[in-house]
């Protein structure tokens, strides 16, 4: 048994986090659309799927932690730690909202801000202190955006927690959420700027157009999400009531953000596979697809409501539909994936990718 566990966690990818982020975000998503059959289908799923990826994650710390350490300051592999911080506070989300347990997810929060810190500060320090750092075509891509996307999955944890902690202490936690909020705001706008350099500056092929750069409409998606959050708390904090009309136009400015990015994404995605004939073959990186499609889907929702435009509503019923189909498409080649090895009497033990393929 230890020698299957240290096999499948040797070189496990480190963003495979993200199909408890994509798997939660949907189940949040249905549940708020009324579509509770397959919300808590997936509240079941993510259940298994967080606790085996945290079972082959501890083995691999256990038994290769050297090569934990070099993922983890390495520009390309490095931003893949931080679907930990975002799985984990997704995952909390869910039990509250879907599951109605709070006391679990206020442990998860406290779990995904240390891995948070953990997490933030090593990996900026080695990229910033490397002597040997790649060019930006080489070493930058959607999957950096990861950084944003935790910052403000623990913003949103600490807020749907609020409710159930008294005293002063609710306060401390809505203003940590709120300064979380803005945080993200920061990495988003910093790290995007570079993005859409090298979008539009940098010779860019089919080939380097993973899905990851999914995560560029992913993380304005989440930002929506946390600053309705924040606005449908509001009356828990005086500090939150005082700047409503600010939380409003820069959720609003990040809403409109995500959905301009997403025609963009359908049509360069149509550029790499529709005319160059890229392979749809299983990735774990597809799971970098399917969590910002669900992930708008949700917040669209929860933004209408924040700001009481009900004819917003229209979209997450449409979006909901697409980002089902994608789970789907990305769930049934996992599947398919894991049971050719099984057939085949083995995985193979070659990392199966990395962020910038």
């Amino acid at each position: 048994m230890i020698h299957f566990l240290k096999q499948k966690a040797e070189n496990l990818f480190s963003g495979y986090f993200a199909l408890v982020m994509a798997t939660g975000a949907l189940s949040i998503g249905t549940h708020l659309l009324e579509m509770h059959t397959i919300s808590w289908i997936l509240v079941f799923i993510n259940v298994l799927a967080y606790i085996i990826l945290w079972i082959l994650t501890l083995t691999r710390l256990i038994y290769f932690f050297p090569k934990v350490i070099k993922d983890l300051t390495s520009h390309l592999n490095g931003p893949g730690f931080f679907t930990l911080v975002a799985g984990t506070c997704v995952f909390g989300s869910q039990l509250i909202i879907v599951v109605h347990i709070h006391t679990i997810s206020k442990f998860l929060w406290i779990l995904a801000i240390i891995l948070w810190f953990i997490i933030m500060y090593t990996f900026f320090t080695a990229v910033t202190i490397r002597k040997n750092k790649p060019t930006m075509s080489e070493g930058i891509n959607g999957a950096w955006l990861i950084a944003s996307v935790a910052t403000q999955s623990v913003s949103i944890l600490g807020t749907l927690l609020a409710p159930y902690i008294g005293g002063e202490k609710q306060q401390v936690v809505l203003f940590f959420t709120l300064a979380m909020y803005f945080l993200g705001c920061m990495l988003y706008l910093n790290i995007i700027t570079l993005i859409f350099y090298r979008f539009t500056f940098v010779e860019f092929k089919f080939e380097a157009l993973t899905t990851p750069y999914w995560i560029n409409m992913g993380a304005v998606a989440i930002t929506t999400l946390a600053g309705s959050t924040l606005i449908l708390h509001a009356d828990l904090s005086p500090l939150l009531n005082q700047i409503i009309p600010f939380l409003k136009g820069f959720t609003l400015f990040f809403w409109i953000t995500g959905t301009w990015w997403i025609p963009l994404l359908f049509i360069l995605a149509i550029w790499r596979h529709g005319i160059h004939h890229y392979p749809l073959s299983y990735d774990p990186q597809f799971w970098g697809m399917s969590f910002p499609l669900a992930m708008y889907t949700t917040s669209t929702f929860q933004f209408s409501k924040a700001l009481g435009l009900s004819f917003l509503l229209i979209i997450p019923k449409f979006m909901v539909v697409v980002a089902i189909a994608v789970w789907l498409f990305v769930f049934t080649g996992m599947i398919h994936h894991l049971m050719r090895g099984l057939k085949n009497g083995h995985f193979s033990n070659k990392r199966i990718s990395n962020w910038n393929k």
